[in-house]
């Protein structure tokens, strides 16, 4: 199993040079990837550009949208094209995670409608997949830059309900969950791959999930404040999403193996903290463990 990392980019007290900061550790230390929250009425960094700044400042590390809100951000055209662009720059490290979304407010601002969503979302992906394609749409011809990577970066389809499964089987290398626990993500794994053996999809689908983290001394405190500033939008839940979060390194250990085990392909540990420090001692309690899951493996 990998071991991703998120950046600190939707923390709204974070500064510029501390994500550049943590984009570049997170590479140094050996995270396979840079993954990055999407939202639109909140105090973040707009995910796309993000990543090509950190794409900018490192060289081998993998980019992910983790989820990107599809539908809110309209027409498949304009966002293959930025897609595109990024994975060029990057040279060819981008994967698309994408969803819909449930916050109203993402589509109220940017004046897409919620209710219809799902039908926005799949012309969406067929048309940004056509752009990928080099397929005419005006006098000059394509839409470029073609991307990078053969036919566009990978989809990763978020979601839980039937639709986002099929949408995984129609257009995407596998499926991204957000931070549900071991048990909604056991049963997605059951879903999904039933469903890609049933569509014919050779191979397997990749499983990426993740969860919070917030290390070190005040790392209870600092996941607190973050995460019920986050999740005010679902008072219901947010004090238990806070409750989730990682705090120690023991935790961090316990929970990769618990996903390793149950067929998660790469794992994804999102950070409260924008201290770049918290990349270095998530490394040290992460990654020996992701390389002892390896070895389990193998055996």
């Amino acid at each position: 199993m990998d071991i991703g990392i998120g950046l600190p980019a939707a923390i709204p007290w974070v500064k510029p040079r501390e994500i550049l900061e943590w984009a570049r550790r997170a590479e140094r230390c050996g995270f396979s990837t840079l993954g990055i929250l999407d939202r639109v009425v909140y105090g973040n960094y707009e995910a796309i550009p993000t990543l090509a700044a950190a794409a900018a400042v490192t060289e081998r590390i993998g980019l992910l949208t983790g989820i990107l809100i599809g539908p809110a951000r309209g027409n498949g055209a304009l966002l293959a094209k930025q897609l595109a662009t990024v994975d060029q720059l990057s040279g060819g490290r981008l994967t698309v995670g994408i969803a819909v979304g449930g916050r109203e407010d993402d589509y109220t601002a940017t004046e897409e409608e919620f209710h219809t969503r799902g039908r926005a979302h799949d012309q969406q992906l067929a048309e940004m997949r056509a752009v990928w394609a080099g397929e005419s749409r005006g006098l000059a011809g394509a839409i470029g830059p073609s991307p990078a990577q053969a036919g566009g970066p990978p989809l990763l389809m978020g979601g839980t309900v039937d639709a986002a499964i099929r949408r995984t089987v129609e257009h995407g290398v596998g499926w991204m969950g957000g931070v549900g626990g071991l048990d909604e993500f056991k049963s997605m794994v059951a879903r999904v791959r039933a469903a890609w053996k049933e569509a014919g999809r050779d191979g397997q689908p990749r499983l990426i999930t993740g969860a919070y983290f917030s290390l070190g001394d005040g790392g209870g405190e600092d996941a607190r404040r973050y995460l019920l500033d986050y999740y005010a939008f679902i008072p219901d839940y947010m004090e238990m999403i806070a409750a989730s979060a990682l705090t120690t390194a023991d935790q961090v250990r316990e929970t990769v193996a618990a996903f390793a085990d149950a067929g998660c392909d790469e794992f994804l540990l999102v950070p409260c903290s924008p201290d770049p420090d918290q990349v270095t001692l998530l490394a040290g309690a992460a990654l020996p463990a992701q390389q002892k899951a390896r070895d389990a493996q193998a055996d």
